[in-house]
């Protein structure tokens, strides 16, 4: 919100729940999440959008998404 990029993790992210990033959930406030890195042993599918909306994209356990890979929100396997 300040123009500051800042690094963010979810702990223990729950499974089959979607889960919007608050800290970039308003596209009017604030630019989206980029190069997801997923350290968990599920799949995670990142959303482009909050909700669990818009394009998408899985990565498998351990995978790391790009910069131009952006999103925010997200859901477990």
């Amino acid at each position: 919100m300040d123009g500051k990029t800042a690094t963010g993790k979810l702990i223990d992210p729950p499974s089959k729940e979607c889960v919007t990033l608050p800290e970039v959930a308003d596209e009017d406030a604030s630019a989206p999440a980029y190069s997801p890195d997923n350290r968990t042993k599920s799949t995670v599918v990142v959303f482009a959008d909050e909700d669990c909306e818009g394009n998408y994209y899985t990565l498998k356990p351990g995978a790391k998404g790009s910069e131009r890979l952006k999103l925010r929100s997200v859901l477990f396997s």
